[in-house]
């Protein structure tokens, strides 16, 4: 399921309660549009997008400097994080 985050609050309780997959892009950003249609076909974690350019705190609490940036969190720590546009396959071994 994808979520696109909607308030600062929500980004704490989300990445706190389960296991998830942040995506930091930007409307403006070309790598960011070829990633979404890989991001819709996930169907074996949940992914909250962020805008970089609405939550730019966020994104650089997390020294989020280059997007598409992709960050799993479990448990509200950050796992994993990958930089740039990846396909399906490298998006499973990232999260597995």
């Amino acid at each position: 399921m994808i979520k696109h985050l909607e308030n600062q609050e929500d980004f704490n309780r989300i990445i706190n309660e389960k296991r998830v997959l942040v995506d930091f892009y930007a409307e403006w950003c070309g790598p960011c549009k070829m990633l979404a249609p890989v991001l819709e076909d996930v169907d074996f974690i949940d992914v909250l997008k962020v805008n970089v350019d609405e939550f730019q705190s966020i994104a650089a609490s997390y020294g989020v400097m280059s997007i598409p940036t992709l960050i799993l969190f479990e448990n509200g720590k950050e796992i994993k994080k990958e930089i740039g546009y990846k396909n399906l396959d490298e998006i499973k071994k990232m999260v597995s």
